[in-house]
C-alpha cells in the first residue's frame, strides 16, 4: 500500500513537484499560504504536471493506435455482432482522439463503411469520455478506485447507449452524405518500429498544439476557484445541501469545449472547495461528451431527432453516474 500511495502521490501526481515550486516561490519573497502565491503555485504546479502527463500519455497511446488506422479498426469491428460489436467499439475509442469533435470525423467514416448505427454511436459516446488518458490524470487526481470506476461507468454508458440507438431504428436519421462517404485512411501494416515512433511522437506535438490553452484556461479556471472563489458558494451549489447539484453542473458543462485534460485543474479544484464527487465527474463528462461545438458538427452527420436521443442517453447516463459516485464517495475517497 505504501508503494501504491507514492507511485500514486508521487509519480502521477508528482507532489515533489508541487513542493519544488512551492519551496522557489518561497525563497523569491511570495508567501504560498496567500491567495496569490497559492494561485501562481497552483498555476506553475497544475500546468508543468498535466503538460508531462499529456505528453507522456498520448505519445504511449499514439503508439498503440499506428496499429489501429481507420480501416483496420472497421475490419476489426466488423468481425462482431450485436453486444459484442459495441463493446468492441467502445474499447476501441479509448485509443482513439480525446475530444468529441475530432472523433466526428471518424464516427462518420465507421458509418459511411457501413458498420451498424449503434456500433458507431457506442464509438463516439466512449471517445471522448473514458479514454487511456482519463484513466492514467484520474489516478493522479483522484486515486485509482475512482479513475477504474469512472472508466468502467463510461463504457458502460457508451455500450448502452449504442445498443438503445440500434434498437430504435435509426438509421433513416443520417444524413445520405454521410452513407454514400467512403471510410478514409490506409492501412499501415507495415510500418517500422522507427516509423510509429516517429508517427507517435507528430501526433503528440499536434495534439499538445491544439490543447495546450485549453489547459492553461482550464488551470487557470482551477487557480481562480481553489484560492479566491469562497468554499461556501461551491458547497452551496455544488455540495450536499444541493440535492440538484449534479443536474447543475452538467447543464453548466454543455456549453463549454474542452478536453479531458482542461477539465481535470477544473475538478480539482471544485472537489477541494467541497464540491461532491459525482456531481465533479458529472461536469467533466458533460464538457468533453456533449460539449455545444461537438453537437453542431454532429447535427451537420445526424438529423434532429437522432441528434436529441443521443443528448438524452448520454445526459440520462452522466446524471446517473454523478449520483452514484455521490452515494459511493465516502468509501472512495
Amino acid at each position: 500500500m505504501e508503494l501504491w500511495d507514492f507511485f500514486q502521490n508521487e509519480v502521477l501526481g508528482m507532489q515533489w513537484l508541487s513542493r519544488g515550486i512551492g519551496a522557489l516561490l518561497s525563497g523569491a519573497g511570495l508567501d504560498v499560504s496567500g491567495r496569490v502565491g497559492g494561485s501562481v503555485q497552483f498555476f506553475l504546479y497544475d500546468t508543468i504536471k498535466i503538460t508531462v502527463l499529456l505528453c507522456v500519455l498520448i505519445f504511449l497511446v499514439s503508439y498503440i493506435q499506428s496499429y489501429f488506422p481507420p480501416e483496420r479498426s472497421r475490419r476489426i469491428l466488423g468481425r462482431f455482432k450485436g453486444l459484442g460489436a459495441n463493446t468492441v467499439s467502445a474499447l476501441l475509442g479509448t485509443v482513439t482522439p480525446f475530444c468529441s469533435c475530432s472523433s466526428i470525423p471518424l464516427f462518420m467514416g465507421f458509418t459511411g463503411a457501413g458498420l451498424p448505427l449503434g456500433v458507431t454511436f457506442s464509438f463516439l459516446i466512449s471517445s471522448p469520455m473514458v479514454d487511456l488518458g482519463s484513466l492514467v490524470l484520474l489516478m493522479s487526481i483522484f486515486g485509482a478506485r475512482v479513475a477504474v470506476i469512472y472508466v468502467v461507468m463510461g463504457l458502460v454508458i457508451a455500450v448502452a447507449g449504442g445498443t438503445l440507438i440500434q434498437r430504435l431504428h435509426m438509421e433513416d436519421q443520417v444524413e445520405p452524405f454521410v452513407r454514400a462517404a467512403v471510410c478514409a485512411g490506409s492501412d499501415a501494416p507495415t510500418l517500422t518500429r522507427r516509423q510509429r515512433l516517429t508517427w507517435a511522437r507528430e501526433q503528440m506535438l499536434g495534439t499538445l498544439k491544439s490543447v495546450f490553452p485549453y489547459i492553461l484556461v482550464g488551470v487557470g479556471v482551477g487557480a481562480l476557484i481553489h484560492n479566491w472563489i469562497p468554499q461556501d458558494w461551491v458547497t452551496s451549489l455544488l455540495g450536499r445541501d444541493n440535492p440538484l447539484g449534479v443536474v447543475l453542473a452538467t447543464l453548466v458543462g454543455i456549453p463549454m469545449y474542452a478536453d479531458i485534460f482542461g477539465t481535470i485543474p477544473v475538478a480539482e479544484a471544485l472537489l477541494a472547495k467541497g464540491a461532491l464527487l459525482g456531481t465533479v465527474l458529472s461536469f467533466m463528462m458533460a464538457v468533453t461528451t456533449l460539449s455545444l461545438p461537438s453537437l453542431i458538427m454532429l447535427r451537420k452527420a445526424v438529423r434532429p431527432r437522432l441528434l436529441a436521443v443521443f443528448v438524452a442517453i448520454c445526459t440520462a447516463g452522466i446524471l446517473l453516474v454523478g449520483c452514484l459516485f455521490n452515494l459511493l464517495a465516502p468509501y472512495l475517497i
